[in-house]
């Protein structure tokens, strides 16, 4: 596990936004994107987003979210084919262009959650339907459910809130036909078994999880963006589950809940202003990435101090993207 100092040390050096001389530039929440010549250049910054909001930056995110991907992107694509050409760098990825399909397939395996558009939120507060299911009465928090369900969000643009929707309501709207969505929403359910059983391998439990899909040039369905990462899914530690489940306590995490919980106590949810997030929590924050990725993987993770934005203009350059 990274140290503490070496943490601490990258705090003044966190990769915030980048200002590459390639294509056209596109800014997410968290990914700075640039377009070229039928390829998608990503770059994952170190940007934090919680409750649809860009909070701050946390070191080495950016570099734990890419190579997360990377191993992800490797381990899935017998199930679907994905964007991904060339990793030149430890925060970039160099991908295919696909026209994204604007709907987020979140794979939920238990009931869980703190945000207004969680399960949990929505069940405790007496809602029994949920993006097309219909749910039992009687569940707990953070219960694992009977078989995993596909709840899509609609992808909101930057700096607007995602919205819940149903299989109905996504083919209302003409964003996909029915088949298009039942083919998507299994390809969805095959990932998220893959994910759920190799994490398990590692003692990690994969609650839930989003997939992002989109089109390429000749209209194939491909997986893009992120996968099973701690900004895209939620992870529990699994030998300490049950004892935790039966005592009704906040389960062990290693996403970015972390942050999410601080947010929620300090009385932020989304709706105005967030506090100032203090250094040692984005200390704890950025630990608790590096510890997914470490357990998920069953790698060491390797990064010094230093300038991101200058390594990754050397190994674009280098790459011949640049």
């Amino acid at each position: 596990m990274i140290s503490e100092h070496l943490l601490k040390q990258q705090l003044g050096f966190t990769l915030e936004r980048t200002d590459l001389k390639i294509g056209q530039r596109i800014e997410g929440k968290v990914r700075d994107c640039y377009i070229s010549k039928g390829k998608r250049i990503i770059v994952c910054t170190d940007r934090l987003s919680a409750f649809d909001v860009v909070l701050c930056t946390l070191p080495f995110k950016g570099q734990v979210l890419n190579q997360l991907s990377a191993f992800w992107f490797g381990k899935t694509k017998s199930i679907i084919p994905n964007h991904v050409i060339d990793v030149p760098d430890p925060n970039v990825t160099v991908a295919r262009d696909c026209t994204p399909i604007p709907v987020e397939f979140i794979v939920r395996g238990y009931i869980t959650g703190v945000t207004k558009t969680s399960l949990w939120y929505n069940y405790s507060n007496g809602s029994r339907e949920y993006c097309g299911h219909r749910l039992p009465d009687g569940l707990r928090k953070d219960q694992k459910l009977n078989v995993p369900i596909v709840t899509p969000t609609t992808k909101a643009e930057k700096g607007l809130h995602d919205e819940l929707v149903s299989r109905d309501s996504i083919i209302k709207r003409g964003i996909l036909d029915g088949d298009e969505f039942d083919t998507i929403a299994e390809i969805s359910l095959k990932l998220f078994e893959l994910g759920s059983r190799l994490a398990a391998r590692n003692g990690i439990i994969l609650v839930d999880t989003k997939y992002e899909f989109g089109r390429d040039h000749e209209g194939e369905i491909t997986l893009i963006d992120e996968i099973h990462t701690p900004d895209s899914s939620r992870f529990w530690f699994r030998e300490t589950y049950q004892e935790i489940f039966k005592k009704g306590e906040e389960q062990m995490k290693i996403d970015k809940e972390y942050v999410r919980k601080w947010l929620a106590e300090s009385g932020f949810t989304g709706d105005g202003a967030p506090p100032n997030i203090p250094d040692d929590v984005k200390v704890e924050g950025a630990r608790r990435y590096i510890e997914a990725f470490e357990c998920i993987t069953g790698e060491s993770f390797e990064s010094k101090a230093g300038n991101v934005s200058s390594r990754i203009a050397r190994n674009l350059e280098k790459g011949g993207y640049l």
